[in-house]
């Protein structure tokens, strides 16, 4: 038995999801530091680790017409430093949106933590893997 991991990678923050082990929740996990970089791939894969992933999902924020811009290759290329995981691509487009949509029907005040938006941004982007295989 497994979990899956998502990421959604930012400039400045990561925020971590992880599915249960029966692949069908996601619940959020934690925000990190996105620098130094090293530090963020090694918590990455600590986390990945202890929580028996073999699977990391990343949110690639494509632009609205479907190219990929700056901001997605960045993602790509991050994505890449990680290692002994298969790693997935999942379209992004709009999470933040969403995310900042949901904590508010929750009636959670993000504005003076952006983490929250990112973990819970990395919860939609694993939601979204998770529906469409299962």
């Amino acid at each position: 038995m497994y979990k899956v991991m998502a990421l959604d990678i930012g400039t400045k923050r990561i925020g971590v999801a992880l599915s249960d082990f029966l692949l069908m929740l996601a619940n959020g996990h934690s925000c990190l530091d996105r620098q130094p970089e090293d530090k963020a791939l090694e918590n990455i894969q600590s986390i990945a680790k202890d929580n028996h992933v073999q699977k990391i999902v990343v949110g690639i924020p494509y632009n609205m017409d479907g190219t990929q811009g700056e901001q997605a290759e960045d993602c790509k290329n991050f994505a890449s430093k990680i290692k002994n995981y298969e790693i997935i691509f999942e379209d992004e487009r709009l999470t933040s949106e969403q995310a900042e949509e949901n904590l508010r029907a929750k009636k959670i005040d993000f504005r003076k933590n952006k983490g929250l938006v990112d973990i819970e941004s990395a919860c939609i982007i694993l939601e979204q893997y998770l529906s469409r295989n299962n």
